[in-house]
Formats: C-alpha cells, sequence, structure tokens
C-alpha cells in the first residue's frame, strides 16, 4: 500500500503523536509498504529525511514547544501525485487535517483520522482560550470526524466519549504501540547512576512532556507528602517543558528539593534505563486519549499510579498492575503511592508480572498490525462513498464537495459553541 500520514507535530518533537506517528510509519514500512509522511518543519530537525515531506511552519507557536504549520496543497499536490496514495490518514483536525481532506479527495481514497487529543484541553496554547474555545475545539473535531471514512481511537474510553459526542463514522479502538523488547530491557542501576539517583534510593518517577495540561502541580504535591514521609525515597521527572519550574516549586516548599531529579527529555536506552531505575510511576494527567508512558514504564516491570481518566482507565487495573484513584485526591493518591512503594517482594514481583503482560499486549507490531487490517478493509472504497467515477468533472466535483464540507464542518462548530 502507499499510506500518506499527515500531522502537524513529528519528529525530533517529543510528544504521544509524534511518537505514534513515527512508530506506525516505521512498522509499516517494515511490514512492505510505502509511507509518506507531511509534516511541518521543527527546529532541529534532521538535514535529510527520507520519505517525509516538510511544509513551512511557525516555531515555537504562543510560547507552546509546537510548530504549526502553514499547508501550501499547491506545492504538496505535485508530490503526492508522484507517490498515488491509497490510503490518506489524518492525524489532526485542523491544518495539515484540511489538507488531508482535500487530498483524499483529490485522488478518491479513503481518509482515516486518528483521534490522538482531547482537544479542548490544549486552547490555552491559542491567544483567546475561554470555555467557549474549547467546546469550539471539541466540536470542531467530532465535525471534522465525520468528515472521515474511518476514525481510529487510542483506547475504547475514548471511543465511547467520541460516540457520545456525535462521531457517526465508523470507529475502530487501536492503542499506539510500544517499543516493548527496549523498554524491557532497561537497566534500573544504569539509570540511576545516570540520573544522579543513590542506588539503595526507592524512586517514584514521571515521564512526559512538563506541560499544563498534565496536571503537574497536583502531582509533584503528592510525591512531595511521600517524600516528606520517606527519606529514602527520590522523585525522578523525565521531560521537558514550561511546568519543571512547578515540579521544582512544589519540592522546595516541602523542603525535599535535594532528591528530586529533573533530567529532561530523554529517548531511546536512556530512557528504558530511566523507566526500569523507578519503583513507582506517577501520573496525574486528565486529559490524555491513551496510557502510552504507562504501557512503557509496565514494559520494565513497573507499577504505576494513576487518577481513573480516559487512557488511564485502559491500560492500569486497579490492584493488579497498579493503583488507579477514582478522584484527584492529593493525600489519597501520596497514600497510593506509598503503598506500591512499600509493597513486599512477592506481592512486588506479582505487580510486575501483570505489569509486563499488560505492556506485551501493546506491542508496536501487534498494534500495527490491526492498522494495517483496517487500512486494506477500506482500499477501493474511495472517499465518503464518492464513487471511483475517474472523470475530470467527478474529480472537480469531489475537490467542490470537499471545500463544502471543510467549510460546513466549521461553521457547525460553531453552532454548536
Amino acid at each position: 500500500m502507499q499510506i500518506v500520514m499527515m500531522t502537524n507535530t513529528y519528529l525530533p518533537m517529543v510528544g504521544g503523536v509524534s511518537r505514534s506517528v513515527a512508530g506506525f510509519t516505521e512498522a509499516c514500512r517494515a511490514a512492505g509498504h510505502q509511507v509518506l509522511v507531511v509534516a511541518p518543519t521543527f527546529l532541529d530537525q534532521p538535514p535529510s529525511e527520507e520519505g517525509v515531506v516538510r511544509l513551512p511552519a511557525i516555531q515555537r507557536f504562543h510560547g507552546s514547544e509546537f510548530s504549526v504549520g502553514l499547508p501550501l496543497p499547491g506545492t504538496l499536490l505535485p508530490m503526492l501525485e508522484r507517490f498515488r496514495p491509497d490510503i490518506i490518514h489524518a492525524h489532526h483536525p485542523f491544518l495539515l487535517g484540511d489538507t488531508a481532506l482535500r487530498s483524499a479527495a483529490h485522488f478518491n481514497v479513503p481518509a482515516v483520522f486518528t483521534h490522538h487529543t482531547m482537544y479542548e484541553q490544549y486552547t490555552h496554547y491559542l491567544p483567546g482560550d475561554s470555555p467557549a474555545m474549547r467546546q469550539f475545539a471539541a466540536a470542531l473535531a467530532t465535525e471534522f470526524a465525520n468528515l472521515c471514512d474511518h476514525v481510529i481511537a487510542p483506547s475504547r474510553s475514548i471511543a465511547d466519549i467520541l460516540r457520545s459526542r456525535g462521531v457517526r463514522v465508523p470507529i475502530t479502538a487501536i492503542a499506539t504501540g510500544i517499543a516493548f523488547e527496549r523498554f524491557s530491557a532497561g537497566q534500573g542501576s544504569r539509570g540511576r547512576a545516570a540520573c544522579g539517583v543513590p542506588p539503595g534510593a526507592r524512586v517514584v518517577g514521571h515521564v512526559g512532556r512538563l506541560a499544563v495540561e498534565k496536571n503537574l502541580p497536583f502531582l509533584a504535591g503528592a510525591v512531595a507528602r511521600v517524600l516528606q514521609a520517606q527519606p529514602d525515597a527520590w522523585f525522578l521527572v523525565v521531560g521537558s517543558g514550561p511546568a519543571a519550574a512547578e515540579v521544582r516549586l512544589a519540592c522546595l516548599a516541602a523542603g525535599v528539593d535535594d532528591r528530586l531529579r529533573l533530567t529532561g527529555t530523554l529517548d531511546n536506552q536512556e530512557l528504558a534505563d530511566a523507566y526500569a531505575a523507578m519503583d513507582v510511576f506517577a501520573f496525574a494527567s486528565l486529559s490524555e486519549t491513551q496510557g502510552l508512558v504507562l504501557a512503557e514504564a509496565m514494559a520494565s516491570g513497573t507499577p504505576v499510579a494513576a487518577i481513573d481518566a480516559p487512557g488511564a482507565r485502559d491500560v492500569v487495573v486497579d490492584g493488579m498492575n497498579g493503583r488507579l484513584l477514582a478522584e484527584p485526591d492529593e493525600a489519597a493518591f501520596a497514600a497510593a503511592v506509598a503503598e506500591l512503594l512499600d509493597l513486599p517482594a512477592a506481592r512486588r514481583a506479582e505487580y510486575r508480572r501483570e505489569a509486563r503482560a499488560t505492556a506485551a499486549a501493546l506491542a508496536m507490531p501487534a498494534c500495527a498490525g490491526q492498522v494495517l487490517r483496517l487500512y486494506e478493509s477500506l482500499l477501493g472504497r474511495g472517499h465518503r462513498g464518492l464513487g471511483g467515477d475517474p472523470s475530470l468533472w467527478a474529480a472537480a466535483l469531489r475537490r467542490l464537495d470537499e471545500e463544502w464540507n471543510l467549510l460546513a464542518s466549521k461553521s457547525a462548530a460553531l453552532l454548536r459553541m
């Protein structure tokens, strides 16, 4: 198959969407398929990338780490003509998402959309953030989904939310796969040494982008309570972003900042070693669509403490591979983390086995196989059932129809505010 991935975030940016696109791209190519990634330019991107088309973008939009792509369908179209796509896969409902739908209409091929993000949780990156803006973001994603031929939800809980919001096209829940072999082979002693954590310490860890939507002040406050009560406990935070200062301030206020380690962004073996260095993985985000970092931590055998929210509830089984807290109560969360730190050896071994089994079921080859089977089921259907008439007139009508649909979807989202 000839597969086009269109995404507003991609490597070298570290994040769930960019890692998902990169992982599925690698797996599809390994299975013998051709994949063309269309993405914005990013600072520090590789000077040469095979199978990647970069479009101009505004860097560090509104103080974030994101690039906002400026789609230029006129310059992209000749490249797509040479590639001859069978599937167009959109990973966002705006910017390059619009370009994905226009391209699907032009080539009369199926458009697939992965709903990676609860977009209403990210409107603080936009000027004029408000409840109305958040409502518009959720409605826009729903209307966009209904213009596609099939929607992928990263978890069953997100699939249920999308149906409740009015997504009418078929939805399939497919998790973003993880590199299970890599993350199950981390060396905790090496990770602790690299991060400056003593060999005998007990480690509460966290991995992720350090951003407002990740609920990090709550997380840091809860972990700081644990460190206050347990002098041999340390807090290892892997990632970068504007909320790093809030994590540091919470630990400073609790008088435990000497046992905080902020490593910045890690990748590959360094990241696997960091996961393996942790005794408990702590996660408090309420904005996730999937538990990607949770599954990666579990691949190393690390139990997870998380709040019951979309994404986390699809990975964490309370009392089996971690603790899943019903409410975001700081004292209760701290108690759950302490409980996992204090597990007797035999009980810890049971948690580790269950965690690894959960992660193994989410390995990338299995998840990529599900996506490829979905693609194959859509081949030859055209875009949104408009038929396969190859005439220029039919192609022009499809393009006009798609432009109308894009305009109508945005108008419908505005009316739902």
